[in-house]
């Protein structure tokens, strides 16, 4: 499957909503590129770690009725960064969108959509973390374009190496 980047109404039907099991057939067939495995992982992977955290809300990035990404929100930020913070946090985790619809800007979309949705669900989160892959250039441009920022510190637990702790200040 192709995606049509230049149909316009189908980039307008995107939104998030949380992973329920009718959708769990279609997600597994999401991809990412190869040199982005090792990173994001397997969906099957994904799928079953939900089960292992209580609390996490599992989200499926939409165009119309088919999912295209995916994205996990954590109840607080120290499963993501192995610390507290002062304000209610909650931790980022495994934002990807399909390798057919990556490169039009709906990762960027789909982050404005995800923050939208974090202040309707979760009024009272005042922080959103993540760690990114030192090496990851592309989710760091992104990740800063919507208005995240480095606190300096350095994750070592990851994949792919040394991460980046990146917090979003929420309204």
């Amino acid at each position: 499957m192709t995606a049509d980047h230049s149909n316009r109404s189908a980039a307008e039907t995107l939104r998030v909503v949380p992973v329920q099991p009718p959708l769990h057939r279609a997600l597994l067939r999401l991809r990412v590129r190869p040199a982005q495995r090792d990173r994001v992982g397997a969906m099957a992977d994904l799928l079953a770690d939900v089960t292992q955290c209580p609390g996490c809300e599992p989200m499926a990035i939409m165009c119309g009725d088919a999912p295209i990404g995916y994205y996990r929100i954590d109840p607080g930020a120290r499963s993501v960064t192995g610390r507290d913070f002062a304000q209610p946090a909650r931790g980022l985790r495994s934002l990807f969108v399909d390798e057919h619809w990556q490169g039009c800007g709906i990762g960027t979309r789909a982050l404005a959509l995800l923050l939208a949705d974090l202040a309707v669900r979760h009024p009272s989160t005042r922080l959103l973390v993540l760690t990114v892959d030192d090496d990851n250039a592309a989710a760091l441009r992104m990740y800063r374009r919507a208005g995240f920022v480095e606190d300096g510190a350095r994750y070592h637990g990851g994949r792919c190496g040394s991460q980046r702790l990146l917090l979003r200040a929420l309204p």
